[in-house]
């Protein structure tokens, strides 16, 4: 039964270990339930109980549709960088109403799942180059990184250097180094759910720190009828609106293809022609999450590219991202334990993860420079940007003028012409 819900394959994991996979995957995702709130608090009407809520749902809808559409291990929620265009951008930027971007990421999700059901989300994936698609994983890997160090506060921002070493010898810094330290011997030692476990232990440490703050037990879900279904479609057919939307989806697609490609070639979950298993089905499930988060009142929902943590943990089905359902709905009466965790007992999963997403760099033909600096461009482009739809859409261009100029423009496809003409376009009137 279990092979017919979630696609699980005794042979290649365990209930157990597809369980602590999906824990795994919602602990270091669920800054979200933080994050969301906070953001979108600063927009008049949004109540943060609401929007807690609301990002709850979203999460565990997309996560079941994955579960059982998509059979795959991803957590799905609403996106960091998309909610912060959503707030900062369309709204306080823009001047649009939320009601208004709320429309918007309705929009896009129709869109997306039409272009599902025309499988041409699916052709734009095949249409990737092994090299570039290699690179996606590394670039995601040291992504990913960066957002832990960041968040623990061990990687700072700085006017004269953009970035620089936090204060490492107290507070969050200093804990999630200790907490890398534990996740590392945990790991490197075989221990079964060691990135679970490591971060339990960092969030444990960090009560006689300072830095994990006990906000509470229990308390029960707030309504989301301020936010529910609240479109505004008298703006459809502006010139802004278009402009919203096409932003929406061309960073969720990328972010999402992204994701899939990356983690699913470093876990091996793909065909002997290099395409990932039921990846329409996936994609179908994460066009179905952004939709049914729209009307929930919550921006565009996204796959995460945090459940690589569950994947390093083991997590191989759809039974992984079940399990993460089954937590977020937890957290909707467990809202204050849940938020409990501190940025920096989450941070030495994401930079362990991060380690073990580089090794596809191994199979690019770094001797071939036509194949070397796309792929070079695609992993730097990531971090630097803080963006994984940068990195690709910067990544395919490159491909294709270095190839051309090269005149081995024989081996691009005309699938990749036409997004590198788009991508071009994209970044002029976008």
């Amino acid at each position: 039964m279990l092979k017919r819900l979630f696609g699980f394959d005794h042979t290649k994991t365990t209930i157990r270990r597809e369980i602590v996979a999906g824990i795994t995957t919602f602990l270091t995702m669920s800054y979200i339930l933080a994050v969301n709130p906070t953001m979108f608090g600063l927009l008049d009407g949004m109540p943060s109980g609401a929007v807690f809520t609301s990002t709850t749902l979203a999460a565990i809808i997309g996560c079941l549709a994955m579960a059982f559409l998509g059979k795959l291990p991803f957590g799905l929620a609403p996106g960091m960088g998309l909610n912060a265009f959503f707030v900062y951008s369309v709204c306080l930027g823009m001047g649009y109403s939320w009601q208004f971007a709320l429309t918007a990421v309705f929009i896009e999700g129709i869109i997306f799942i039409l272009l599902t059901l025309g499988n041409i989300r699916e052709a734009i994936v095949n249409a990737i180059p092994q090299s570039l698609r290699n690179a996606i994983g590394a670039g995601i890997g040291l992504f990913i990184a960066f957002i832990g160090l960041s968040s623990a506060g061990v990687v700072v921002h700085d006017d004269a250097t953009l970035v620089a070493l936090g204060n490492i010898t107290s507070g969050s810094a200093l804990l999630a180094l200790i907490g890398l330290i534990i996740t590392s011997l945990l790991y490197m030692r075989n221990v079964p759910g060691s990135i679970l476990i490591g971060i339990l232990i960092t969030m444990i440490i960090g009560v006689f720190m300072g830095v994990t703050e006990f906000k509470g037990v229990v308390s029960h879900p707030k309504s989301i009828a301020p936010i529910f279904c609240k479109f505004e479609f008298e703006n459809i057919f502006t010139l802004d609106m278009l402009v919203v939307v096409l932003t929406f989806l061309f960073i969720d697609m990328f972010d999402t293809v992204g994701t899939l490609v990356g983690v699913c070639t470093k876990a091996n979950m793909i065909d002997r022609d290099g395409k990932i298993y039921r990846i329409k089905q996936a994609f179908m499930a994460d066009a179905i999450a952004t939709t049914a988060g729209a009307v929930l009142g919550t921006s565009t929902t996204t796959t995460y590219i945090e459940s690589a943590a569950g994947v390093a943990q083991g997590g191989r089905s759809g039974l992984t991202a079940f399990s993460v359902a089954v937590c977020f709905a937890i957290a909707l009466f467990f809202s204050p334990l849940f938020l409990s965790i501190p940025a920096a007992a989450t941070a030495p999963a994401l930079i362990i993860v991060g380690l073990l997403m580089l090794e596809p760099v191994a199979k690019i033909q770094w001797h071939d420079f036509t194949e070397a600096i796309p792929a070079f461009i695609c992993v730097i482009m990531m971090p630097f940007t803080y963006s994984i739809s940068n990195g690709i859409l910067l990544g395919m261009i490159a491909y294709v003028v270095i190839n051309v100029m090269s005149g081995r423009y024989k081996k691009i496809s005309t699938t990749m012409y036409i997004l590198a003409l788009l991508f071009v376009l994209k970044y002029i009137f976008i």
